[in-house]
């Protein structure tokens, strides 16, 4: 990280041009390439009037693990993504653009020069403030972690009441119309399950203080949104395997309670389906490939053995989209063979091609998860190199009464790309627009105080210049604006953030290798 610049409290109350906190080398543009640069001129910009937009702050990874043969990327993110990390059973993992790594402002030979009165505005989507994530219905809070039901959930669970009425009209025919309430008793009981499965993730989660954005249940199973990635291959490995064990441990107490259950009964009948059906999920979420459970065990091998964890998510998203595309051949294969339990005559017409869209399904889930992951790996990468630091912009502090014109001659003078209005005493009370700069004709600016062009300083929009990664994307987008005031740990100021700075040199790094 560059250290240096930004030792000065600025002055206030001086016509000469003021010292900022950073160096004297103008901030770079991010939008120009090598060789390209304007030279430093105080004439104004064209007179022209964009319309101002608050570029949304990328959102910081999230690692998510979804419980039975779900691998869905669950989210809201991003806003821009994941970004956001999110972690769960079937563990998609959600991804977002990478983040570059940002050129100190005084290092770069190739800077561009441009004054304040030449720049542009970027225009990006409006901020979305910090709200409830939100993604169905909202069950409850256990741990403080909020529990939603997904509307596809409702879904699966009119499916397995009547998939599993059916068999009940097998089994226990004077049932009538009354199974179709023990189907959907089933239906939920299972739900709870993989609820109990999550819960797993979540507890652990918090237990490496980790903090869980929310716990989804949906279509084919459930998601535990965990918002960091674990510290060390160890508590990678625990954190994925206490869901699967936590549904062996269901299916083996669902075993203790059927011994004295007398079979052909009711209760009989649910406590064989919940055993099972759990046994299924732990059995399907410990296969060793991203998005899976399994997967996220791999990988915590791979890393714990090469030291290196991206090395750990190639490996598991690789095999990975092997298993997906085992699923999609393999599993028609296998039903259309009577091998999973039915008679191989049986199974044709619809159930072929509805055995097969079950694969697909499934077969996509996985190798989506597995892709998420990988580029999640890629964004965890680079991102700790995105620094407040190194994207800030030069500024000048002048009092609220300076002439627009004149804010722009010493901005220019200093090579500063950012004016901070002060009061007599050089604290910082506001930041003047770069928009609104750009929105007043050339022949009015000796007339425009910058007092009027200037957003007040609220708490959210003064921040700390050692900011970096994901602490500084939630910085940015717990107060959305299109201007921060970075500051030194002593309070000195050290030079304006715009966002939309931040929000180009994230999505530039998308293309950037490994």
């Amino acid at each position: 990280m560059d250290e240096s610049g930004g030792s000065g409290q600025p002055r206030s109350g001086n016509d000469e041009p003021t010292q900022h906190a950073a160096p004297t080398t103008p901030a770079a543009d991010p939008t120009r390439g090598e060789g390209e640069r304007d030279e430093p001129t105080t004439g104004p910009a064209e007179d022209t009037t964009p319309v101002e937009e608050t570029p949304t702050p990328p959102t910081p990874p999230s690692t998510s693990s979804s419980t039975d043969a779900e691998a869905k990327r669950q989210d809201a993110a991003t806003d821009n993504h994941t970004a956001g990390d999110t972690t769960g059973t079937t563990d998609g993992v959600q991804d977002h653009p990478t983040p570059n790594t940002p050129t100190p402002h005084d290092q770069d030979p190739a800077h561009d020069h441009r004054t304040l009165a030449h720049s542009g505005t970027t225009k990006g989507r409006p901020p979305q403030r910090q709200r409830d994530p939100g993604g169905g219905l909202l069950m409850g809070r256990p741990f403080g972690v909020p529990v939603y039901v997904a509307p596809s959930w409702f879904l699966v669970a009119a499916l397995i009441t009547w998939v599993f009425g059916g068999q009940l009209d097998r089994v226990l025919p004077e049932l009538g119309a009354a199974r179709y309430l023990v189907s959907l008793f089933f239906a939920v009981a299972f739900y709870a399950s993989v609820l109990v499965h999550e819960l797993a993730h979540t507890v652990a989660a918090l237990r490496f203080k980790l903090p869980v954005r929310r716990i989804q249940l949906q279509f084919f199973g459930g998601v535990s949104e965990i918002e960091k990635e674990a510290e060390t291959p160890g508590r990678e490995f625990v954190l994925a395997f206490v869901g699967p064990l936590l549904s062996l441990v269901l299916a083996g107490l669902f075993y203790v309670a059927l011994q004295p259950v007398e079979p052909g009964t009711v209760p009989g009948v649910l406590l064989a389906g919940l055993m099972i059906s759990n046994l299924i999920v732990a059995a399907f979420n410990l296969l060793p490939g991203l998005p899976l459970d399994g997967g996220r065990m791999l990988r915590a091998v791979v890393w714990k053995i090469t030291g290196k964890p991206m090395s750990g998510t190639i490996a598991a998203a690789w095999v990975g989209r092997a298993l997906a595309v085992s699923v999609l051949i393999g599993l028609p294969l296998l039903t259309q063979s009577g091998v999973l339990g039915s008679n191989a005559e049986d199974n044709v017409g619809m159930d072929t091609v509805m055995d097969a869209l079950l694969a697909a399904i499934l077969a996509a889930i996985i190798w989506t998860g597995a892709g998420n992951s990988l580029r999640m790996a890629r964004l965890r990468e680079h991102l700790p190199e995105l620094r407040a630091r190194n994207l800030t912009r030069r500024a000048v502090p002048v009092e609220t009464d300076t002439p627009l014109s004149e804010a722009l001659r010493r901005a220019n003078e200093a090579g500063a790309r950012a004016l901070v209005v002060v009061d007599t005493d050089g604290e910082p009370l506001s930041l003047v627009r770069e928009a609104a700069i750009v929105g007043v004709p050339e022949h009015r600016r000796p007339w425009v105080a910058v007092s009027g062009l200037a957003q007040d300083l609220t708490d959210g929009m003064r921040v700390s210049a050692e900011l970096a990664g994901e602490d500084l994307l939630d910085a940015l987008r717990a107060t959305p604006a299109t201007e921060y005031l970075v500051v030194e740990d002593t309070g000195e100021i050290y030079g304006v953030l715009s966002a939309a700075d931040v929000e180009r040199a994230f999505v530039k790094a998308m293309a950037r290798p490994s």
